[in-house]
């Protein structure tokens, strides 16, 4: 499993060009479905629009598809998904609905426009790096607890607010790989007996 870029939530732009209006959305999608759904709910905001063109890039398969809904061909849907690439977003879709202002832009034009609109969604979107990380936990004596969180971050781990018991109980995110490193220190700490589990790796921002 690889690191990635996906946007978090969704962002909005709108540029104008000789009066058209270009409303651009981008929003997180990791499936087909999602993608439908963020569409669908543009078209139905915008349905007096002349235009919802979209794009949308998919990590698994890297499967992806655009539309130019009604505009010369290539000259909207795939700017769009270049503007995606470009950024080197997966797991994401950019919708831009097109208000028509009575002057033509030509083919060139509407590249620049939707290509334009779909980069300013880009800019104002929230982005986030996906690594590969596990979560893990360790059950600590008192008397061990604060060497222990000293270990963790010197690690690099994250930890969540520990909880107290009859021993403390350390939660933690780390980036996957570094737990080999962590768990013979932890278990130098514990003489042999460190009480760790560490999950399976899986994506997060980190």
């Amino acid at each position: 499993m690889d690191s990635y870029k996906t946007v978090d939530g969704t962002a909005y732009a709108e540029i104008e060009e000789k009066r058209s209006r270009f409303l651009s959305c981008i929003a997180f999608a990791d499936t087909e479905e999602k993608a439908v759904e963020v569409l669908n709910a543009i078209r139905a905001k915008h349905r007096t629009a002349n235009h919802n063109v979209y794009a949308y890039l998919l990590r698994e398969g890297a499967r992806t598809r655009y539309s130019d809904d009604g505009e010369p061909a290539k000259t909207s849907g795939l700017p769009t998904l270049e503007a995606i690439r470009h950024a080197g977003l997966v797991d994401c879709i950019v919708v831009t609905t097109r208000y028509f202002g009575g002057t033509l832009l030509g083919t060139g034009g509407l590249v620049r426009a939707y290509t334009a609109a779909a980069s300013a969604a880009i800019e104002a979107a929230h982005i986030v790096t996906m690594s590969v990380c596990v979560k893990g936990e360790w059950n600590v004596d008192y008397a061990l607890y604060e060497q222990a969180a000293r270990l963790l971050n010197e690690c690099g781990a994250r930890c969540e607010q520990p909880e107290f018991s009859d021993r403390v109980r350390l939660s933690f995110t780390m980036l996957s790989g570094g737990e080999d490193a962590l768990l013979v220190k932890a278990r130098e700490l514990c003489r042999g007996k460190a009480e760790i589990t560490v999950s399976k790796p899986f994506h997060a921002p980190f």
